[in-house]
């Protein structure tokens, strides 16, 4: 069972990471591909920028556990003195079984533990955004939160009310416009409890003007949860007030 302990700190730290599908010498250069040690910490923002089918959406389903297709290690951890036993990664006081140092793909091995990663760890924004498309956008956005139960149905309202023009959110999905859909997909991404948030090209339909009320509402939520924040592009963007950048 998911429990809480104080505030302990998540870190996912990446060991010598490489997609299965790319050469050594696609990712030669990387800052974050191939490194012996990269650690994201909770509390912190951080952009990973690269060209296109350079393996930023990789990264995040690495992370995220979608895909298992990658040499090296993610591993996920929680506020303790972290050791080395039989060369694999350990860590002491951890509460969630997937957060026991172990790696990504033998903590995803059980189903509760994929589950609960998914809807009280990890929250990711997809870049194909994966909405349905018959379902209005507050359904869409309400879907998740029965899930999570992590937000009133008036507080959907109100976040969908600021990104989208007035009576969009009772629109079915596939009449709305695509960046309109990635502002719905930011605020499902948004209706659950997460220590670090990931976005896979959040902005790349929205103009400037939205672009910032989006990253306005994310950083707000990032904040109150003391989250961490990955977001991809692919290039240099200003919305967010980054504390590092990682050229993949």
């Amino acid at each position: 069972m998911w429990k809480r302990i104080g505030t302990l700190k998540m870190r996912i730290e990446l060991h010598n990471l490489k997609p299965k599908y790319m050469s050594e010498s696609e990712v030669a250069g990387s800052d974050i591909y191939l490194q012996p040690s990269v650690v994201f910490e909770q509390g912190r923002s951080y952009l990973v920028r690269a060209r296109s089918g350079h393996g930023k959406t990789s990264l995040l389903n690495f992370i995220y556990g979608i895909s298992g297709q990658y040499d090296g290690e993610v591993v996920l951890t929680e506020n303790g003195e972290r050791r080395t036993e039989n060369g694999e990664w350990r860590t002491e006081n951890a509460t969630h079984p997937a957060l026991t140092g172990t790696t990504l793909r033998e903590g995803m091995a059980n189903a509760r533990t994929e589950n609960e990663l998914r809807t009280r760890v990890l929250s990711f924004m997809f870049q194909d955004l994966g909405l349905f498309p018959q379902l209005t956008a507050m359904e869409n956005v309400q879907l998740k939160n029965r899930l999570t139960g992590f937000k009133s149905d008036a507080e959907i309202e109100a976040m969908l009310d600021v990104l989208l023009p007035e009576g969009k959110k009772h629109q079915p999905v596939a009449t709305l416009s695509l960046g309109q859909r990635q502002r719905v997909a930011a605020v499902r991404a948004l209706c659950q409890p997460f220590k670090f948030i990931l976005m896979d090209e959040p902005f790349s339909h929205i103009d400037i003007e939205n672009a910032r009320c989006v990253a306005d509402m994310v950083m707000g939520e990032v904040g109150r949860q003391g989250a961490g924040l990955i977001v991809t592009a692919l290039d240099a963007i200003d919305y967010f007030p980054f504390d590092v950048t990682y050229n993949l």
